[in-house]
């Protein structure tokens, strides 16, 4: 088994019976532009009421012109957390790193290390889904009623960034309805995990939080 360590951007999110996400489409220089620069993380309650959704979305900004040649790092382990008990320590983990034209999945599955440091969990159920190539419909798999996808896909997080410095600096009061969309035409890479609430249990309430880490 392989070991890796933090050592990228993460983005975190608390999620109870409703939606929230976290945005970070400007990170460190080192990481910016790659798949290892996590963009937005979001949570919801899937299209069946019995299951929780989870996306990552990494290296944004991406136009469409470099979209088409835009591959995830197979360097590159993407960990979704979850704390099912409170304590802001993940309970359970879904781990995506890609390989060749697949990305693999592990979990959800109690993790053998938490924090900072993770092991891929080859223990945890093991799926698969053939990376979705930009332009092309999604290719989407399922696993012991999950579901799955890998690929570039249109950003979909909306921001007004001019009406936000006219906000910063003192210049207007509030955002324009609906305003511009700073980050239309622009692309994600995107991996999407739809879980049954069934294997991840808890009280009702879970915190998630979404991270890239680099292989050691």
């Amino acid at each position: 088994m392989k070991r890796v360590t933090t050592i990228l951007g993460i983005s975190i999110v608390l999620i109870g019976s409703f939606f929230l996400i976290a945005a970070d489409h400007i990170d460190a220089p080192a990481v910016q532009g790659t798949s290892s620069d996590i963009t937005d993380f979001y949570a919801f309650q899937g299209e069946d009421t019995n299951s929780i959704a989870f996306v990552v979305n990494t290296q944004g900004l991406l136009s469409p012109a470099a979209t088409g040649n835009a591959s995830f790092n197979e360097n590159t382990l993407i960990e979704i957390n979850i704390d099912t008990s409170g304590d802001n320590v993940e309970d359970l983990v879904i781990q995506a790193i890609p390989r060749g034209d697949k990305m693999y999945f592990f979990g959800p599955v109690a993790p053998s290390a938490t924090g900072l440091n993770s092991v891929i969990e080859t223990s945890g159920t093991a799926s698969s889904v053939d990376i979705t190539a930009y332009g092309s419909a999604a290719i989407t798999e399922t696993n012991n009623g999950m579901k799955f996808f890998a690929g570039p896909r249109d950003d979909p997080f909306f921001m007004d960034f001019a009406q936000y410095g006219e906000i910063i600096a003192g210049n207007a009061t509030s955002f324009n309805d609906p305003g511009s969309d700073t980050f239309a035409g622009t692309n994600v890479l995107s991996i999407v995990v739809e879980v049954p609430k069934s294997l991840i249990g808890g009280s009702g309430t879970i915190n998630v939080w979404a991270e890239s880490k680099g292989k050691q």
